[in-house]
């Protein structure tokens, strides 16, 4: 059987590859970071981590790490209603909680995990979730995963989610579905409308916080903080992944009874091991970081903004951000993997983004700003995109 298979995938990988749309993985052997060395000896600028903040390669998080693992060792060999749960996965949570002003908060080994474990124990076939269309694929495939009946609608199309409301009268619970940041695009989700709505349909909102945690917001709280509406959302998930430290781990966060119901019938919870110590107590260290100050965020929105300037008065097409992703567009596929090839030899470390990550004709590269970029880096990404935007027949 397994040569008429082998045939079938080797015949799909070409046909992928024929297509420009086969994804080479580059390896770095040095931390995260804004500058990092690639296994050809390069060392290059990065921009292209989730690495929002500079936390991936941050002393004091590693601190925190190395200290856990003296005094919690290295894992916990179990899930957390058996014997998993530490003193740092509860204090984890707390701090978690504390920073989004919700109620109880539930650690998940990733954010893909807290998006695929929260639709199935919540809502049934008499329940309805009403998601953007832009969402991220592991809210599609928690809700694939759910009985509820399901409304999508434009991305961050009011209009659009008026009409699926109404249609969603009929069921019993609504729940409203959207990134906070849409991590292809850079755009936020207009949580003041969207609230607005869910009031006056009758109905509950989650967000995934993923890309706006940290990045978002003048503290950092993200977009319940950028549209003041902070301590609204019944649900928000997020990651440890990226703003905060760039480890593993996800979570979700919101109302005491939602969360009390996740740790009894949440199977990604139940059936996976805890996090590391060492992980939770490194998010403690974040948590804390980001209560005592906002410097890292303010350095953050600088650099987006003044790479948001420079780039589009060169004459690029990017699409309109409040966040720290800046996507570059350039349509075509193979176009996107060339202009990516060419910038690495400049030393500066950005991925093509093409179909099926973003629908065709959609190629662009995501640029990815940092807290730890300073002007240097970002004067010489900017010099580097203009001149191969001008090879490449991009910009003028």
């Amino acid at each position: 059987m397994y040569n008429r298979f082998q045939e079938h995938l080797q015949k799909e990988l070409t046909a992928i590859d024929e297509a420009g749309l086969f994804k080479k993985e580059r390896i770095i052997t040095s931390p995260q970071g804004a500058e990092i060395k690639v296994n050809t000896g390069q060392e290059v600028l990065n921009f292209c981590a989730n690495n929002y903040l500079g936390l991936s390669n941050n002393p004091e998080l590693i601190k925190a790490a190395k200290n856990a693992l003296d005094t919690h060792g290295y894992g916990m060999s179990s899930v957390r209603f058996i014997c998993g749960t530490g003193d740092l996965h509860k204090t984890l949570e707390k701090k978690i909680a504390d920073f989004f002003g919700t109620e109880d908060t539930i650690l998940y080994a990733a954010c893909f995990d807290a998006n695929g474990g929260v639709f199935e124990p919540l809502l049934d076939a008499e329940d309805a979730i009403i998601s953007d269309s832009l969402n991220h694929a592991s809210i599609i495939d928690g809700v694939r995963l759910s009985k509820a009946q399901r409304y999508r609608y434009q991305n961050a199309d009011m209009i659009d989610l008026e009409k699926q409301l109404k249609a969603a009268q009929e069921q019993r619970f609504r729940l409203i579905v959207t990134d906070g940041v849409f991590s292809m695009d850079g755009n936020v989700a207009p949580m003041d409308k969207i609230f607005e709505l869910a009031k006056k349909y009758d109905a509950m909102v989650m967000i995934d916080e993923s890309h706006s945690a940290g990045v978002v917001g003048k503290t950092g709280r993200g977009v319940t903080e950028l549209f003041n509406c902070k301590g609204k959302a019944e649900i928000i998930t997020g990651t440890l992944g990226k703003a905060f430290g760039g480890a593993i781990g996800g979570f979700t966060t919101g109302k005491k009874e939602i969360i009390d119901m996740l740790r009894q019938r949440s199977r990604p919870y139940l059936f996976s091991n805890s996090i590391p110590p060492l992980v939770a107590a490194a998010g403690i260290a974040v948590f804390d970081m980001m209560t005592r100050t906002n410097e890292l965020q303010d350095r953050l929105h600088n650099n987006t903004a003044y790479f948001y300037k420079k780039m589009t008065e060169a004459g690029f097409d990017i699409k309109p951000t409040q966040s720290a992703i800046c996507a570059v567009m350039l349509y075509d596929a193979k176009l996107s993997q060339e202009f990516a090839s060419k910038l690495l030899n400049e030393g500066i470390y950005v991925i093509g983004f093409y179909f099926p990550v973003v629908p065709k004709d959609l190629a662009r590269i995501r640029v990815q700003l940092s807290a730890a970029h300073t002007q240097e880096h970002l004067d010489k990404a900017i010099t580097a995109f203009t001149k191969i935007g001008k090879e490449l027949g991009v910009i003028k």
